[in-house]
């Protein structure tokens, strides 16, 4: 549905959109307020955090793994049948566009990643020039990194070239199309009721006569607007290609990355050559073969995720108080896994894996205590507290921080989306990655491994839970459990069902069977 005409200075809501502006202030100040409090009241994480499952980890200390073992942990996937899709017979761009499209994209980096592709998709179902997308700043992480700050915006135009027409700036013609123009009034050019998951045949019916009337549109928002079925398979294609090969980081990003990827294989030396340091913390003859060899953890335990989940962390009384009063500012206290107990809601497999629980999980599998970790997070609630039994386990556990020298951490100091940017690039590139818990970034490096058919381990978080519930279980035992229940989700390529994301199960819309 297209909006009409100009904003009605004397419509009758004015008032109550005024009480509602009173409102949403009030709870901004009081968000800012609980925020900025002392970190005494806020952050618990200064208060000691005991193991919440001693037994467990004191035998997961002691551990010892099997060269055998280690050698198959970290043995690549073999090929299972699957590469990426080849384009063959491209038919040419029209010469004629039939206007610009503009898409404002929320959320974090993962998620505009996904508003990307989607944009190109629906710049060629339109036959449209797309305009380079514009990143919204992000409230969370207050972050105004803009497209060509994340991304090679010429390699992103120059992969696309034969399939859709990109510009990287309006011609003058249309530069009043802005954020600042359509955030002032109800503008006939911008579509704001695009249904989440549209067809393409809504496109189609609703955005085509903008296009033709004004010669631009802009959709906002613009999040998860398009249907992951009954498109066209050149349209998934298209998606795919964006995803997997149009969307690279900016030099930068890659350099450093490719930087942090080096420290990791030969710590403490250069390339070719290990240091002398790292060759003492490496004794098991399992160990040493493996040298050189990485996993990426995803610690995704940040405050929101652990106020949301309604789960106990075991930080006590001080804690739960915490992030009940954190739900109450951010939610209003509408959080459904409230309804639920925290036994219940962990049998469930709802409840994100605390440092120490994955460092459990990962102990089982069989992963020693000189497996180089690189951890990937924004901020861990808890803080070291938190994660130092993780740091027990894994010794030898690395992050942005201590791999980055101070002038290269300053090229991206306080840039939410640049942090992420590199996370993901050195998870993509590492010889196993693993999320804690499910979400954008686990999301969409499990789509991308699984296109380059790269072992990930997807943790089965309710038996997980279940397994942590049971506070007389052995170690054996639990390890045993464990490890059969990951033996068919570590990488395996699994077919996309309807309504799945196009981007975390890639087959069979960008794979085919060789």
């Amino acid at each position: 549905m297209i909006e009409p005409g100009n904003l009605n200075q004397g419509h009758p809501c004015r008032a109550s959109t005024l009480v509602t502006l009173s409102l949403l202030f009030f709870t901004l100040v009081l968000f800012s307020s609980f925020t900025n409090a002392s970190s005494s009241s806020v952050y618990p994480e200064l208060n000691p955090i005991k193991p919440r499952h001693s037994r467990l980890l004191r035998s997961a200390v002691q551990r010892e793994t099997p060269g055998s073992q280690l050698s198959e942990l970290w043995s690549p996937l073999e090929s299972q049948g699957w590469k990426s899709y080849v384009e063959s017979n491209k038919p040419k761009l029209p010469e004629k566009s039939e206007g610009y499209i503009q898409v404002f994209l929320d959320g974090g980096l993962n998620q505009q990643r996904m508003g990307i592709c989607d944009a190109v998709a629906v710049a060629k179902i339109l036959n449209a020039t797309l305009v380079i997308p514009y990143l919204e700043l992000n409230p969370v992480w207050r972050d105004s990194s803009s497209f060509v700050d994340i991304f090679d915006v010429d390699h992103f135009i120059d992969v696309l070239k034969d399939d859709i027409s990109i510009v990287k700036e309006l011609p003058g013609e249309y530069s009043w199309s802005t954020r600042e123009y359509y955030g002032l009034a109800i503008r006939e050019t911008r579509i704001k009721a695009a249904p989440v998951h549209a067809s393409a045949h809504w496109y189609l019916e609703n955005v085509l006569p903008v296009l033709q009337s004004y010669g631009i549109a802009a959709i906002s928002p613009f999040s998860h607007r398009l249907s992951f079925d009954n498109l066209p398979m050149d349209i998934q294609h298209l998606r795919c290609k964006v995803n997997f090969e149009a969307l690279i980081f900016v030099p930068h990003i890659r350099t450093l990355g490719d930087a942090l990827i080096r420290r990791l294989r030969n710590p403490d030396g250069s390339a070719g050559e290990m240091g002398s340091n790292y060759l003492q913390e490496v004794t098991s003859e399992g160990a040493s073969k493996n040298a050189g060899k990485f996993v990426v953890l995803h610690l995704r335990f940040d405050k929101d995720m652990a106020a949301h989940s309604a789960c106990d962390f075991g930080g006590g009384k001080a804690e739960k108080l915490a992030l009940a009063k954190y739900r109450q500012v951010i939610w209003q206290g509408r959080v459904l896994n409230s309804q639920f107990t925290d036994e219940e809601l962990r049998g469930q497999g709802r409840c994100p894996m605390t440092p120490e629980e994955v460092g459990l999980l990962l102990a089982a599998l069989g992963f020693d205590n000189s497996t180089r970790l690189y951890l990937a997070s924004h901020k861990v609630y808890g803080g070291e507290a938190r994660i130092s039994t993780l740091r027990e386990l894994f010794p030898l556990m690395e992050d942005k921080k201590s791999l980055a020298s101070s002038d290269q951490r300053a090229q991206i100091k306080g840039k939410a989306s640049l942090l992420a940017a590199l996370d993901y690039y050195v998870g993509l590139h590492s010889d196993i990655f693993i999320s804690a818990s499910p979400g954008n970034m686990h999301n969409a490096l499990v789509g991308h491994r699984t296109y380059l058919n790269l072992k990930t381990i997807r943790p089965n978080m309710a038996l997980m839970g279940q397994l942590f519930l049971n506070k007389t279980i052995e170690w054996s035992e639990f390890q045993d459990a464990v490890v059969e229940g990951h033996q068919n989700r570590q990488g395996q390529v699994r077919l996309r069902k309807p309504k799945q994301s196009i981007y975390t199960y890639p087959a069979p819309d960008c794979m085919c069977q060789a």
